[in-house]
């Protein structure tokens, strides 16, 4: 019998730290090793190899991992590939025998291919499931549960100082591998009524090749950061020892207690009280609290993550988890985390860069006001393409406004994307009656048409605006709430479309039955709604009801993960749902274009961002017109892509 799938799950030991530096690193290891190889064939039962103890792989597995017309199965499916590929690799094995047009073939391959490769974290992501193997065991109800044991015995042979793989807890260790691949083949039959979409794998798939192509880092950089950081910590924390006398001046309580004594209370030295508090404090006060301000902004923590996650070759990789967020599908970052790099506004980036690289601390103290903000814009400059390449980075204009503009179909709004205008305008002309031209006429008021936009576009009233800034940008209290009516006024549209999301998600829920509207469907299935894309992708909301809300009236819930991190019950609206929608489908529009571009190498994407690492001869405007191209599934919706290219990575 031909064997059509294999499921799969290891236990590996790694001086590493997994969680620090990622799965790429810590497979590079010297003393990285597979301990157990747990599998099944087609469903069948579950073998165990103890490779720590000199069992071998029969060689029709090791075939099959190279073999792409066999399914490969696991949970979090990315440790196991590429683990398996430093395994075969040390075997003198080739990684990739049938793809000698693999996308990363110009290079060395490293990397076992991902295209036969299924990862069922990424389907337990899809059905609104939690992203941990033991936490859907428990929600699914299994009967196969991950044994609790396991954390202690990873922590006996899987990470130093290793324990011989011997005894009674060695056997139980082989027990805790096979009870893995058990619950891992539990879930997939408990799913397969809820297939995944091949268009989602084939996003999978080219998630995987970004991850193994990694981006380059310019280490020189890194660890001249890391070198200035701590020297501008001590020169720092000095000064502010011999202006207060404390110990300790970064301590809170003393800090406060210092404050106290000398006039000024405050419940919180977080940035935005220090802030405050320089605008009203006099010397020797405000120099304290200057200082401690560019204390808190020395912190290099991005570039201690290159450190310990950049590879051999000089390259990061693991730097984006598919399906993240599992309410939308979005991507979300993992280690370096490149979805909150700061921002960069120095004129002369590079100047400041080459003195960093350099190590030139001196220089740089001289000529710039503080050492630890021109570290922190310098972050980004970190990445870097390899010899002889630049990069082309090309962003979505305001893609989540054209996407929602679009659904609602808020023509005024689309003439003005139509035209290439400035939405942010266009929505203070609206919102206050006159003309507004950004550093024009009446230029002032498109920041209040900016903070409209980004805060109202999903329901938001004034608590929104609040956190968007409002009140720090110089707007007052009680001009808040006419600016949302403001807003609400000005895209009527988009106001009706919140509630007849809203009522499809109620009545779909009620009736049990298929709902419509905005071209968006809503299907409940056995226990599930789903809210339909026009991509064909579909959100699962986990056992949905009908409650009341807080304020006595109708509102809907489901199961899933709170901001808590707790598999409970969540409460949404129709302004929530929108949100959840447009998200989505501005993710599945990312998705497009980068499978649009996959014959060149994306090296990153940030929220709506491609970077791309290419030759010098490519094209910006050929990037740029490709990925402004609207899928098939979004007739009448206007995109654009505005780009630019460097040597080193930034935000122009």
């Amino acid at each position: 019998m031909v064997m059509t799938h294999l499921s799969l799950d290891l236990e590996t030991k790694s001086s590493v730290d997994i969680m620090k530096s990622g799965v790429y690193r810590y497979a590079e290891a010297e003393d990285f090793a597979i301990l157990l190889f747990g599998y099944a064939v087609d469903s069948g039962a579950v073998q165990v190899i103890d490779v720590a103890n000199g069992e071998r792989i029969p060689q029709e597995i090791l075939d099959a991992l190279t073999d792409d017309k066999i399914t490969k199965w696991a949970f979090n499916a990315n440790f196991e590939r590429v683990c398996l590929s430093r395994y075969l690799s040390d075997l003198g094995k080739r990684l990739d025998p049938s793809h000698e047009n693999h996308p990363l073939s110009r290079d060395r391959i490293r990397f076992l291919s991902p295209c036969s490769w299924r990862c069922t974290m990424v389907w337990t992501a899809y059905m609104g499931l939690p992203l941990s193997l033991a936490a859907v065991g428990r929600v699914l109800g299994l009967e196969e549960q991950k044994m609790t044991e396991g954390k202690a015995l990873i922590r006996r042979f899987s990470v130093p100082p290793f324990h011989e793989p011997a005894g009674d807890k060695w056997e139980l260790f082989k027990s805790y591998n096979r009870r893995d691949v058990e619950v891992e083949m539990a879930i997939q039959k408990r799913l397969s009524k809820y297939p995944v979409s091949q268009s989602v794998w084939d996003e999978y798939v080219l998630d995987q090749e970004i991850n193994d192509r990694g981006i380059r880092l310019d280490m020189p950089l890194v660890e001249n950061a890391v070198k200035m950081d701590a020297t501008t910590k001590e020169k720092l924390t000095g000064r502010l020892k011999a202006l207060t006398g404390l110990e300790n001046p970064n301590s809170v309580v003393q800090m406060k207690e210092w404050l106290k004594a000398h006039g000024v209370e405050t419940e919180s030295l977080d940035k935005k009280s220090v802030t405050a508090l320089l605008k009203i404090a006099h010397a020797p006060i405000s120099n304290v609290l200057a200082l401690r301000q560019q204390l808190a902004k020395s912190s290099v923590k991005k570039y201690q993550a290159m450190q310990n996650t950049v590879c051999s070759d000089g390259r990061a990789r693991g730097m984006f988890q598919f399906y993240g967020a599992n309410r939308t599908g979005r991507f979300s970052g993992r280690h370096i985390q490149l979805q909150n790099l700061p921002r960069n506004y120095l004129i002369d980036l590079e100047c400041a860069r080459d003195l960093v690289r350099q190590g030139n601390y001196a220089a740089l103290e001289m000529l710039y006001e503080s050492v630890p903000d021109v570290l922190s814009q310098l972050t980004r400059t970190a990445f870097i393409p390899k010899e002889g390449r630049k990069f082309i980075v090309a962003d979505f204009s305001a893609i989540e406004a054209r996407v929602l503009s679009w659904l609602a179909k808020e023509k005024w709004r689309m003439d003005i994307f139509a035209k290439n205008g400035d939405i942010y305008c266009a929505t203070a002309s609206r919102m206050f009656h006159c003309n507004v031209v950004k550093h024009g006429e009446n230029g002032h008021l498109r920041q209040k048409g900016k903070q409209a936009e980004l805060a109202c576009g999903y329901g938001g009233s004034v608590g929104a605006l609040k956190a968007f800034g409002a009140l720090e940008s110089g707007m007052k209290e009680d001009e808040l709430k006419p600016l949302v009516d403001a807003w609400r006024a000005a895209n009527p549209n988009i106001v009706d479309f919140w509630w007849a999301v809203d009522r499809a998600a109620k009545d779909c829920i009620k009736e049990r039955s298929k709902t419509v509207t905005h071209g968006i469907q809503f299907i409940c299935q056995s226990g599930m709604m789903f809210i339909e894309l026009p991509s064909g992708r579909r959100l699962a909301y986990v056992k949905p009801r009908i409650g009341e809300s807080r304020f006595g009236g109708e509102s809907i819930t489901y199961m899933g993960l709170s901001t808590a991190k707790k598999w409970e019950r969540i409460e949404s609206y129709g302004p929530k749902l929108v949100e959840n929608i447009t998200q989505a489908i501005s993710r599945d529009i990312l998705c497009y274009a980068m499978q649009s571009l996959k014959h060149m190498d994306i090296v990153a994407h940030i929220h709506d961002e491609l970077v791309i690492e290419c030759e010098e001869c490519a094209s910006l405007s050929a990037v740029c017109e490709q990925m402004a191209r609207t899928p098939p599934w979004a007739e009448g919706l206007l995109l654009r892509a505005d780009g630019f290219e460097c040597s080193f990575y930034q935000k122009e």
